[in-house]
């Protein structure tokens, strides 16, 4: 199966589109046109779908027929995430509506003022629900890997309307900085810990069943830094509705016998519980729980 290469498989062309569709027509005529598009990865895109397969049959052991209509319906959601999070970047929030599990719980970080680490995954769509921290009054950073093709990046940044800042991943660890400086200004730094490139550290933790590779920096950086760190997510629960949560906050300490893999272990049972509730949400298009680099 494939191994996931630090960026998606859009393409600037497959923006445009719908960005046109989304600006004159809204998201309900896009998500129209996506299901012929969802169709045709379905059909084709064997690499992904084989991974998609697997992980609903071997790990949530899901009969066939419900794991293949899932495969359908997995394509389909991402593909509303991105068109999702072109339309909230681009001023069109008020399309959706959001609920919030444990809002207090970042409203308590702020008015202590804190920053923190926000650990979210390649599961929902943290990317458009970001947009919501604003309220928070408090600047917002979430950390990406710098994957995807210089016109497509140049593309989202003259369609956005974002209210927070990306800080990209750099081979020469430049974004270390960045965060540090993020977090020594009592800023919110958000960041996915579900993904790593080839020749990272990673750490093995049992997930839904099986071992499986996670990213040791952003649980590090946790310990490191010793900021409150809280697990959020966003996930989409009907046409125009996303549902986000976090849980409480805490500071992970080596003072306290916390180590990196205390925290990625309370992560990933986090994570285990998300995507039980949402399986057709999870964007991992490669083999999760492959060993070899």
């Amino acid at each position: 199966m494939a191994e996931w290469q630090g960026k998606s498989q859009a393409s600037v062309t497959g923006y445009k589109i719908f960005g046109f569709f989304v600006k004159r027509f809204g998201v309900r005529v896009a998500y129209v046109i996506l299901l012929f598009v969802a169709f045709y990865y379905f059909c084709f895109s064997w690499h992904s779908s084989g991974a998609i397969l697997d992980f609903y049959r071997r790990r949530l052991h899901f009969p066939a027929l419900k794991a293949l209509g899932l495969l359908y319906v997995n394509y389909f959601r991402f593909g509303q995430t991105l068109i999702d999070k072109f339309a909230v970047l681009a001023g069109q929030q008020a399309a959706f509506t959001f609920s919030f599990d444990g809002g207090h719980h970042l409203d308590e970080m702020v008015a202590e003022g804190n920053g923190g680490i926000l650990l979210s995954a390649h599961a929902g769509n943290w990317e458009a629900a970001g947009q919501l921290l604003s309220r928070l009054n408090r600047p917002v950073s979430i950390v990406m890997y710098d994957g995807e093709e210089a016109q497509i990046k140049q593309y989202l940044q003259q369609s956005a309307n974002k209210k927070f800042q990306v800080i990209f991943v750099k081979p020469d660890l430049s974004h270390i900085f960045k965060i540090n400086a993020a977090l020594a200004a009592n800023e919110l730094v958000c960041i996915h810990g579900d993904r790593f490139m080839p020749g990272a550290k990673t750490l093995t933790l049992d997930f839904l069943g099986a071992p499986a590779r996670f990213p040791e920096g952003p649980f590090l950086l946790a310990l490191k830094f010793s900021v409150p760190v809280t697990f959020v997510y966003a996930f989409k629960e009907s046409a125009t509705h996303y549902a986000l949560s976090a849980t409480p906050a805490r500071r992970y300490r080596t003072a306290q016998n916390d180590t990196v893999s205390t925290i990625a272990t309370a992560y990933a049972r986090t994570l285990e519980t998300k995507v039980h509730e949402h399986p057709e949400q999870w964007f991992n298009y490669y083999d999760f729980w492959k060993q070899t680099p």
